[in-house]
């Protein structure tokens, strides 16, 4: 806020002001005249040279309360005239709610101390901004919300609710804070007979999500306030695996890719780690950000081969060479290879060791897992190139593959094992099943028996447009040679990802469900179809299976959803994402070790495998029976919307187009002059007690 003086007298009136201080002062320096009388009495006389020492014009004014209180009374009043104020935000509406963003993004270092202490700060201002009567909430959002403080009109309250809101590694969804928001201003179909309660919903973030598209905002009234520095300097891991190296058989490479966000070109040193112990260390050099933002909905491709290389340092593990490779992929991203030779089981670490604005993705890890085979069902009535893709050795080395026909699903053997857990994952090829297994399920051609999961009509030839390179199921592929006969248009439950998408509409999603996650592609391999003369004939429903990027969508596959990559490189997952663990003895309990050193007892449930979902620390996790750890996992943020620090300038939220504003209300001028005259009259009272009590000082 700003303090501002307003002028609302001329220079002459000024003056006239100006003089009544020494006026007043002037009179206690006056002379009284009085009548000489006569009295008997010592007493009388002593009160009388008093009076004549204090009227002498020449003596030194002796200190008077009455004078101290008049002087203050003419200097408040003065000041009054002057209309002092403070130029400050005000607030539109007598409801807020209060959004804060809590996302990872908000951990960057742009804004001192961070971008979170500064959304805090901004929402702490406007609450004490509020007006009497007027009331608030608060609700902090990442992936999902958290309502801190419902409606109050305690002030106190909301500041303490908002101080005590708490940083995530989490990415950021607006969806989840906006239903919250809406279900106390926009009553629905089951409440219909409350009142509408129109609100201001302030949203305190960078912008950086998926913009809610579907969102009707009802009596609600968005304001966005950006939190940021467009000019952020950040450079992020936004990859990082491991594999077997392609011709030398035994060996590791890992591979990961690099993005920087800035606005300049960044030099980075890579350092890689195996076990805590340094084995390698890169000198990357990244081009300036591109000019369009990297933001949600936005996906950088991805480009095969490794072409240029640039300085680095050699190193090596047991006696291997290690080298790298760094290639130049788009602007602003680079993709390094490391050589780790041979390799048993352990952690990777890689960390970039120039500091930028945030630290989060500056590190990620990739575990190296003692082998374990997936088990892995095939329900198809015939799908020869399927089952190729999936005989490969490297596809036997990750998975212990069966395959049925679909009246196995009828079967009280797959009824069992399928309740039981007894599959990793289920591959359901144009068929499906009554109810869903304890597993993994990639459904081919059909759709689960699930509610959530919608088709739209299908449609003929539809081109790919976009792939998700971040997602494990659809990395390292390029599909611009795919094509497709036909297809059904997915619409996947809420909380799902498209994965590939058409011109037409999504052709591949996947989404969770409980502690598991079911992938469904919307086109067929390969089919039957009755032609003109009534004969049944093989029809090719896309050419996918005979280009380079089937077997690896097939390894993707067997790694992600069946586990087989235990065999190489432990579950990466997301923050907050459910890990499905597998203990050694179905009749013991698991422990799982965050990276803080935390600790957490399972027990398993009486259906299916353990689940863990207090994933909300970046880091390695041990997971561990009777002492000793069995399995590891990492969790990594690997978000190119959360480490593309770059603020929206709006937001669309449905239909509508929120600016950004960043006071978060209306500046206006907040007046004083009313406070000052009440405590003249304060004054004026304390005076005139004063002067009737004859009270000195």
């Amino acid at each position: 806020m700003v303090p501002q003086l307003m002028n609302m007298l001329n220079w002459w009136q000024w003056l006239v002001l100006g003089a009544v201080p020494p006026a007043i002062v002037l009179l206690y320096f006056l002379k009284l005249k009085r009548k000489p009388i006569e009295v008997p009495s010592t007493y009388l006389w002593h009160r009388s040279i008093e009076d004549l020492h204090v009227n002498t014009i020449w003596q030194r004014l002796r200190r008077n309360l009455l004078l101290f209180l008049q002087l203050l009374l003419l200097a408040l009043a003065a000041l009054a005239l002057l209309r002092p104020g403070w130029q400050g935000v005000r607030l539109q509406g007598n409801r807020f709610v209060f959004l804060i963003d809590a996302s990872a993004s908000m951990n960057a270092e742009d804004e001192k101390p961070t971008r979170l202490a500064a959304a805090k700060k901004k929402a702490i201002e406007l609450v004490d901004a509020m007006h009497s009567g007027d009331v608030g909430m608060v609700v902090s959002f990442a992936d999902t919300a958290r309502v801190e403080q419902m409606f109050t009109d305690n002030r106190g309250q909301l500041r303490r609710s908002i101080e005590a809101i708490r940083p995530t590694v989490r990415r950021t969804s607006l969806a989840e804070a906006l239903k919250v928001a809406a279900g106390l201003a926009n009553p629905g179909q089951a409440n219909r007979l409350s009142e509408a309660l129109p609100a201001t919903m302030l949203i305190f973030s960078d912008g950086n999500f998926e913009q809610p598209a579907e969102f009707a905002l009802g009596h609600l009234s968005p304001i966005y306030v950006p939190i940021g520095k467009g000019q952020a300097k950040n450079v992020a891991i936004v990859a990082f695996s491991v594999r077997r190296h392609e011709t030398k058989a035994g060996q590791l490479q890992a591979f990961a890719r690099l993005a920087n966000f800035g606005p300049e070109e960044t030099t980075v040193i890579l350092e890689l780690r195996l076990d805590g112990e340094l084995i390698d260390r890169a000198k990357v050099t990244l081009s300036a950000r591109g000019d369009s933002p990297a933001g949600p909905g936005s996906r950088a491709g991805v480009a095969a081969g490794a072409n240029s290389a640039d300085e680095v340092s050699p190193g090596g593990h047991a006696g291997q060479a290690a080298g790298n490779t760094i290639s130049e992929e788009s602007p602003g991203r680079r993709g390094v290879v490391f050589d780790l030779g041979e390799v048993d089981a352990g952690v990777l670490s890689l960390k970039i060791a120039t500091p930028d604005d945030l630290a989060l993705d500056n590190e990620a890890w990739a575990v190296i897992n003692p082998p374990r085979r997936a088990k892995v069902l095939l329900v198809t009535p015939g799908n020869e190139p399927l089952e190729i893709a999936m005989g490969t050795s490297t596809a036997r080395q990750l998975a212990e593959l069966t395959v049925e026909s679909p009246g196995f699903l009828d079967k009280e053997g797959y009824q069992q094992q399928a309740a039981g857990g007894g599959y990793d994952l289920v591959i359901y090829d144009r068929c499906q099943p009554k109810s869903m297994p304890q597993a993994n399920t990639l459904f081919l051609g059909s759709l689960p028996p699930l509610r959530s999961w919608k088709a739209k009509p299908k449609v003929g030839q539809p081109q790919i447009i976009d792939v998700d390179p971040t997602h494990p199921l659809t990395r390292w592929l390029s599909l611009g040679d795919v094509l497709v006969a036909e297809a059904t248009p997915l619409a996947p439950p809420p909380g799902g990802s498209v994965l590939i998408d058409s011109h037409l509409g999504p052709l591949f999603a996947v989404a969770p469900r409980e502690a598991f996650e079911d992938a469904v592609l919307g086109f067929v391999l390969i089919d039957e179809a009755v032609a003109a003369d009534g004969q049944r004939r093989p029809f090719i429903g896309s050419n996918w299976p005979i280009r380079p990027s089937f077997p690896v969508f097939t390894l993707n596959i067997l790694r992600y959803l069946g586990g087989g990559q235990a065999l190489l490189q432990g579950d990466s997952v997301l923050p907050g994402q459910v890990v499905n663990l597998e203990g050694p003895s179905a009749d013991k309990p698991i422990q799982v070790r965050w990276p803080s050193g935390r600790a957490v007892e399972l027990t398993r449930p009486k259906q299916g495998r353990f689940s863990f979902a207090e994933t909300d620390e970046l880091g390695v996790y041990e997971v561990r029976s009777g002492g000793k750890t069995f399995q590891r996992f990492a969790v990594n943020l690997f978000s190119v919307a959360e480490s593309d620090l770059r603020p929206r300038g709006e937001l669309n939220i449905g239909h509508q187009q929120v600016a950004a504003k960043p006071s978060g209300g209306r500046i206006g001028r907040r007046e004083t002059w009313k406070w000052l005259l009440l405590a003249g009259l304060g004054v004026l009272s304390l005076e005139w007690y004063v002067f009737h009590r004859r009270v000195y000082v």
